[in-house]
């Protein structure tokens, strides 16, 4: 009885304290007899690191000087992944990875949950640390329901962006090869594309991440997202753009997409073929 008491009283003080959801993100990471519990301190440390290193350049870093910006940024995208394990820390990337079968629903499911608990700790905790070291508090990614009623134009540019995105992930891991400095060149790439896609794609924040989108209105909030719009622009059309950017990879290089078989393609296998031909 005096446990439940002392279980009761805890809880009652630290509630008002914890963002909504967090508990269920953590408890979701020993699915599947913690199996990939790995994968979701993976995401839990990158998407902390991601946040702090990619959030601060503007911000704490590089505030007079777009160029020291973009630098920054860069050196904190390859510093999160390098640290973090190779994370996804993006639902929508993580939901491609499961279309195209590089990971099962499972591992897909702990992943999400792993960034979105990273998100929820987050953007408290550097907002801590501002206040503490009188920094300017970070930002993040936001439209406003009353100037795009449906999230229609939010939707548009996410889905978009996630395309390129993803376009952009496929490239640099998986069909360009830069030799002993792969790794290097692939992320920084990757960093400088983000950076593009942020700066081209400004009408929903942009986010290009629904885990950024949701945390960082929990945080601002404290509570989940009513407005219809909002899952709309961040998670449809996100999710739906990554899945777009899937069969796209599938058409042109072959394979499947949530196990099934497209009609059309590859184009890359039947390019080689025709090559192939050509030469004999």
């Amino acid at each position: 009885m005096a446990l439940l008491t002392l279980l009761s009283t805890l809880y009652q003080s630290m509630g008002p304290i914890i963002p909504p959801g967090l508990a269920s993100c953590l408890a979701s990471a020993f699915v599947g007899d913690s199996k990939h519990l790995g994968a979701f301190r993976h995401e839990f440390v990158g998407t902390l690191l991601m946040i702090g290193f990619t959030f601060s350049p503007g911000k704490w870093i590089g505030r007079d000087s777009l160029v020291i910006a973009w630098i920054a940024h860069a050196i904190g995208v390859v510093a999160s992944d390098r640290i973090g394990g190779g994370p996804h820390v993006n639902p929508s990337v993580t939901i491609s990875m499961f279309a195209l079968g590089k990971c099962t629903y499972t591992e897909g499911y702990v992943r999400i949950m792993g960034a979105m608990a990273g998100g929820l700790v987050a953007f408290p905790l550097y907002a801590a640390l501002a206040d503490a070291l009188g920094l300017i508090r970070l930002g993040g990614p936001e439209f406003d329901p009353k100037d795009d009623e449906g999230g229609s134009a939010a939707g548009f540019s996410e889905f978009c962006a996630m395309v390129l995105l993803m376009f952009l992930i496929y490239a640099v891991n998986w069909e360009l090869n830069f030799g002993k400095y792969h790794y290097w060149i692939k992320q920084s790439l990757t960093a400088v594309g983000i950076r593009y896609l942020i700066e081209t794609f400004p009408r929903a924040g942009p986010a290009i991440n629904p885990m950024l989108a949701t945390t960082w209105y929990i945080f601002v909030h404290g509570d989940y997202p009513a407005h219809p719009g909002f899952y709309f622009a961040y998670w449809i059309a996100s999710v739906t753009g990554a899945i777009f950017a899937s069969c796209m990879y599938v058409i042109y290089a072959g394979g499947t997409v949530f196990g099934l078989t497209l009609p059309l393609g590859p184009i890359k296998g039947g390019a080689e073929v025709e090559s192939s031909k050509k030469t004999k």
